[in-house]
């Protein structure tokens, strides 16, 4: 792990702590090889920073990829996007998924609205060689029933698409499988692979895949045999977290998560597994709505999480099997 100066003595014992040790249901671990790509999302680990500042610490933190900003790619002239580019491949970074900048939860207007807006902002995407999109479902609704927000989804998720390939935009679609996050609601919604994978079927078009998350594959119960059933260009992008421990399953809240590997709760070994057989090379982010991590400095926060992910993408099982 490459550590920048200045790091304190302090700093560094806190992103340990953090980072955890790295621990894969008890096994031994050996090192591998691996082409997926470490992704610095700023929001994800509380770092807030802009497109430029993104760039720059997933640069000196040694990250293999950054999330795109499309607003600010929006704004940029054709020269600042050319420097931009530039320094992105200067620096050896690919991008990661941008969140899709439509709000297709809420009511007509709003949706419409995002709507009108997409096209220019799938537009700067493409320009900058940004190819990837994601986006997440509410799992459960208190007006809507199963299926007439399916039929909403199908529609506005649908139209999205559309503009998105239009560009050479791939979109993903993330469910949440916490228990908890449903458990209240009147209606649930998707919230496992199969139902997302039905969904996905139902709008029909070529460039609509997932976001897999470890957290809400191990929360819906999913299998690495469910992974194994996708092919590589299924996935878009890949979340990985760890839970706390001491809670039962049932009862973890959605936003208390640690960083990857950090506590063991979350067997990632398949799910990694599973990736590496299907060949997916796309960006992996931390996401773990951490507040202990969310209370550091920005420089800390990112050492953190590229310890936790670089061990996590840079280990196996002892004894796994190969990927095919």
């Amino acid at each position: 792990m490459h550590i920048p100066e200045p790091f304190s003595r302090r700093r560094f014992l806190a992103v340990a702590a953090l980072a955890g040790t790295v621990t894969l249901s008890g096994r031994a671990l050996e090192p591998r090889r691996t082409r997926m790509k470490a992704c610095l999302s700023p929001g994800s680990i509380g770092v807030k920073a802009d497109q430029e500042r993104a760039l720059a610490l997933a640069a000196r933190y040694g990250f293999d990829a950054v999330e795109p900003f499309p607003q600010h790619l929006a704004r940029l002239t054709p020269d600042q996007m050319a420097a931009l580019r530039e320094r992105l491949r200067a620096a050896n970074l690919a991008w990661g998924a941008a969140g899709l900048p439509v709000e297709f939860r809420r009511d007509d207007a709003a949706f419409r609205s995002g709507l009108e807006q997409l096209p220019t902002l799938a537009a700067a995407l493409q320009r900058a060689g940004v190819t990837r999109v994601g986006t997440w479902l509410t799992p459960a609704s208190n007006t809507l029933t199963y299926r007439q927000n399916f039929r909403r989804h199908v529609e506005r998720l649908g139209a999205a698409a559309r503009v998105l390939a239009d560009h050479d935009l791939r979109l993903g679609l993330e469910y949440v499988g916490t228990f908890t996050a449903r458990a209240g609601a009147r209606f649930p919604f998707v919230h496992n692979l199969a139902e997302t994978r039905e969904l996905i079927a139902e709008i029909g078009a070529g460039n609509v895949g997932v976001v897999l998350d470890s957290w809400h594959w191990w929360q819906a119960d999913d299998t690495e045999a469910d992974l194994l059933a996708l092919r590589a260009e299924d996935v878009v992008s890949v979340d990985l977290n760890d839970a706390p421990t001491g809670v039962p399953k049932h009862q973890q809240l959605d936003g208390r998560r640690e960083l990857p590997a950090a506590t063991g709760v979350i067997d990632v070994a398949p799910f990694l597994r599973a990736l590496e057989q299907l060949g997916y090379d796309g960006p992996v982010r931390a996401e773990p709505f951490n507040q202990a991590l969310n209370d550091l400095d920005d420089e800390s926060a990112c050492a953190a999480a590229i310890a936790a992910l670089r061990k996590v993408l840079g280990w196996t099982p002892t004894g796994a099997s190969s990927p095919g």
